[in-house]
């Protein structure tokens, strides 16, 4: 009520002797920065534009305090989980020592009853750590997978460094993250009168049927008022901060189901007016809550027998990890790390190490597979090791557009890097990337007669750091350890005002990966006719020995001269054969075609949905630059990991590479039993070109140390 009169309301604070000022409403008044925290200095006031400096501060102006200002005074009763967190915050408050069995009650309130991650909360979760939860969760219920994982990850950290004397906690940015509990979903959807299309579409005639229908009214309906409450004293918390909701559902990043990519998550620039910065959010989380039903999360959940699984989703809301500049926010680097690595691309990398997959600005373009652009891929042991050849490669196989918020637009976008140089001409770019010096030097800008830099994101500088990438390793490395189980985590960078590198731990899971497997015997090859692959690095898998009796082959010159309608086409068949060979599966299936699989372009590749491959045993990505169809090895993204859960063998086939033999005549001169499997589909016989090897199966096999992979018919 105050809030809706007032004119002006204000949060004031006051730590070490220093003043700050945060507005929360400011009547018919706007600035890009005005929401913000700011420092009083010399009675001026200096807003707090650093990510990492604004979250340390908020926590030092008593976090626990702070977020208990989202208790709404709604009048209702006391119930049972108020009554459990109210016993424990007395007896923390009289230092008694809390009874085990409540202690356990509330870690399985909030975390669930897993027992492999029930083991490590109850060893790195004190009582104040529970209640710290609670103070900034709206709702009720669980705070869901992914909060989880963030939260254990930082206290093994934390734990870790005190008990070993090290300094990880002074690199370790802090965050302020709240937590919409799992329970607020279920409210959302009773009070908006669609419980009773929720349980048709949980049996098996109505899973797929009623997804849709529930998904668009998932994305139109309202909130309790004291829910709204609760979301709008959160907005006031971070200001004009940019944050983003986040998919924390009940099964997601646990042991055996990553969900990677299956739901949303939305940025929210958070500009404009306190009611166009509300309504966002709250469109935010509706989206989030829609793609529940989204039909890559319902066939992901139903391959892994989870349909009838509760899985509701919670959320989790963070502040945008990064620093202004001008017009744009983002991190200096963000990106993903492995404590094991799969990808080892030469023989002196250890695969226990570890890696990373490192870009420039916003963390989306290193978990998405990202068209014609590519990360920084890091060996932990040989950071300084890269995938290219030459000079050239390095240019060419490099990031050339940057994932960033736009706080003049209000979203979300991508920007070239040469356009966002020109555009904020002073950033700093010695730390991530190198003048290409080949690139004409003496070329001069017409217009400001200034020699016209180049850069190319290698990232040199950052990496020669080797105490921060040792320090990334050996966390890593104690991560694997405590979870017993290769991790996968999400990260940031940023540089402070005094620069020094903060690392912000974003996101921590088990990787799901089957580990290297035994060292493979390879035979002697007694005819070179009979082998269709022999080369040397470029795939991912482990070592492997495989038998293959059906290879599914799309002829790239044919498939370039396609129409864009033509390529989906394609696509929708080769789902069509994943579906019909299903039983096939044990045998061995092999899909070879030109470019990127799953890619979202045609002109680049095939655009399959993951659904449509998932029977497949090897996935192989053949070069075709005649036409622009390039693979990528996409280590560490959203699709690599759906090509490890489903225990997919990946290879990038690169013709002209003076260590590939390709022989895919082997493949054309067999018989084409296309219309054999469908009989429908004839016209695409010139396309397609589907092998069955009865007698004798084609024997894939694959070293990781020495990275070499050979495909061969054995007699």
């Amino acid at each position: 009520m105050i809030r809706e009169t007032t004119q002006l309301l204000l949060d004031l604070y006051e730590n070490n002797g220093q003043h700050y000022l945060h507005p929360l409403k400011v009547w018919q008044r706007y600035s890009p920065t005005m929401f913000l925290l700011h420092r009083i200095d010399d009675d001026l006031g200096q807003p707090i534009t650093n990510s990492a400096e604004a979250t340390d501060l908020f926590n030092r102006f008593k976090k626990a305090a702070i977020a208990g200002t989202l208790e709404t005074q709604t009048g209702r009763q006391i119930d049972y989980w108020d009554r459990l967190f109210q016993q424990a915050e007395a007896s923390l408050a009289s230092q008694q020592e809390i009874p085990p069995e409540l202690a356990k009650r509330l870690r399985q309130l909030l975390f669930g009853s897993e027992w492999q991650i029930s083991v490590l909360t109850e060893k790195y979760f004190t009582l104040d750590d529970l209640l710290q939860i609670k103070h900034r969760q709206i709702g009720t219920g669980k705070i869901g997978g992914k909060a989880v994982g963030m939260l254990l990850a930082r206290n093994i950290i934390n734990t870790t460094s005190a008990l070993e004397e090290r300094q990880w906690t002074e690199m370790l940015e802090d965050h302020d993250s709240f937590y919409l509990g799992s329970d607020l979903y279920y409210t959302y959807i009773v009070q908006n009168g669609w419980w009773k299309l929720r349980v048709e579409q949980k049996t098996d005639d109505g899973y797929f049927a009623k997804a849709d229908e529930l998904k668009q009214l998932l994305l139109t309906g309202r909130f309790p008022p004291s829910v709204k409450e609760q979301f709008q004293q959160m907005l006031e918390y971070y200001g004009q901060s940019p944050i983003i909701v986040r998919s924390s559902s009940l099964l997601e990043d646990g042991f055996g189901n990553a969900f990677a990519g299956k739901y949303e998550s939305i940025f929210c620039a958070n500009q404009g007016t306190p009611e166009e910065r509300y309504e966002a959010f709250e469109q935010a989380v509706r989206i989030v809550y829609a793609s529940t039903m989204n039909e890559q999360a319902l066939n992901y959940r139903l391959k892994k027998g989870l349909s009838q699984k509760d899985e509701q989703m919670a959320l989790l809301v963070q502040r945008v990890s990064g620093a202004y500049h001008q017009r744009y926010f983002y991190p200096l680097m963000a990106g993903v790390g492995f404590s094991n690595n799969l990808y080892v691309w030469d023989s002196q990398m250890n695969p226990d190490a570890g890696m990373l997959r490192l870009v420039y600005g916003m963390g989306t373009r290193a978990v998405d597979r990202v068209e014609g652009d590519y990360p920084r891929l890091v060996a932990l042991d040989h950071p300084m090791l890269t995938t290219h050849g030459n000079r050239q490669d390095e240019k060419t196989y490099s990031q050339h557009y940057v994932d960033l918020i736009d706080l003049v637009e209000n979203k979300l976008t991508t920007v070239p890097l040469s356009t966002l140089l020109q555009q904020v001409p002073e950033t700093d770019m010695s730390l991530v990337a190198d003048i290409d010096w080949e690139d004409d030097p003496n070329r001069r800008d017409r217009r400001s007669y200034q020699p016209r830099k180049t850069w190319v994101l290698s990232f040199r500088k950052f990496l020669k750091d080797l105490d921060f990438v040792k320090t990334l390793r050996e966390m890593l490395d104690v991560l694997e350890k405590v979870y017993a189980y290769p991790v996968d985590v999400e990260f940031t960078i940023n540089e402070t005002s005094d620069r020094q590198l903060k690392l912000n731990l974003l996101q921590c899971r088990p990787l799901q990966t089957k580990g290297l497997g035994q060292k493979i015997q390879f035979p002697d090859i007694k005819d070179y006719r009979n082998v269709l692959l022999e080369s040397n690095g470029n795939f991912m898998g482990g070592n492997v020995h495989l038998s293959i009796k059906h290879i599914i082959y799309v002829y790239p010159e044919a498939y370039a001269q396609l129409t864009y309608q033509e390529r989906y086409e394609i696509a929708r068949v080769i789902g069509q054969l994943n579906r019909a060979l299903k039983e096939e599966v044990q045998q061995g299936i092999a899909l070879i075609g030109p470019g990127r699989w799953g890619t979202t372009t045609p002109s680049l590749g095939v655009p399959v949905h993951f659904s449509e491959i998932s029977n497949i045993s090897v996935l192989a990505e053949v070069a075709f630059e005649n036409a622009g169809m390039i693979p990528e090895i996409s280590y560490g993204s959203h699709f690599f990991q759906d090509l490890v859960e489903a225990n997919i063998f990946y290879v990038a086939i690169l013709p002209h590479h003076e260590q590939t033999a390709y022989n895919p005549a082997m493949i054309e001169n067999a018989e084409n039993r296309l219309v054999n499997i469908l009989p429908d589909q004839g016209r695409w016989e010139s396309i397609i070109h589907v092998v069955e090897l009865s007698s004798q199966p084609l024997m894939l096999f694959s070293d990781v140390v020495s990275q070499d992979l050979l495909m061969v018919q054995l007699n």
